[in-house]
């Protein structure tokens, strides 16, 4: 594993601050699994939005229809997860509108696909993985792992 300097809370600060200036009354906070789920619940009290959370995965789906989705994940590089998601969020019904907010943008982008804010924009080798991990007090830190 690789020291990394990035302060994840700092970063968290930063995401809070942008993503409370995305949201409208009727924005509902959908989670990607796993890193996304626990920024959206925490974005979500943080923020006191007074809708519940959604969280979603390749497995997991919501019915959140004609709502206005602002998806919140960790890391973003290629895109194809987001993709995922996205077609997901489609085939149980249509969403008024999509956007994106991430911890950190990596690059290295697959697809047309862009985050609305990133707290941070980082470029890591193509054999390191940035990681999101959640501490049992609940606060964020970061690994980079070597992938094969």
């Amino acid at each position: 594993m690789t020291n990394l300097s990035l302060d994840a809370e700092q970063l968290y600060a930063e995401l809070r601050a942008g993503v409370g200036r995305l949201l409208t009354p009727d924005t509902v906070l959908v989670g990607i699994w796993s890193g996304g789920a626990w920024l959206a619940q925490r974005l979500n009290a943080d923020l006191k939005t007074g809708h519940p959370v959604g969280t979603i995965s390749s497995t997991l789906h919501r019915d959140d229809f004609g709502a206005r989705i602002l998806l919140v994940d960790d890391v973003i590089a290629s895109g194809r997860t987001i993709r995922a998601v996205v077609n997901e969020l489609f085939d149980y019904g249509r969403p008024a509108s999509v956007e994106l907010a991430v911890l950190v943008d990596r690059g290295g982008r697959e697809l047309p696909v862009a985050p609305v804010f990133a707290a941070a924009k980082l470029t890591l080798p193509a054999h390191q993985r940035l990681s999101l991990a959640r501490e049992a007090d609940g606060r964020f830190t970061f690994a980079v792992k070597e992938t094969t």
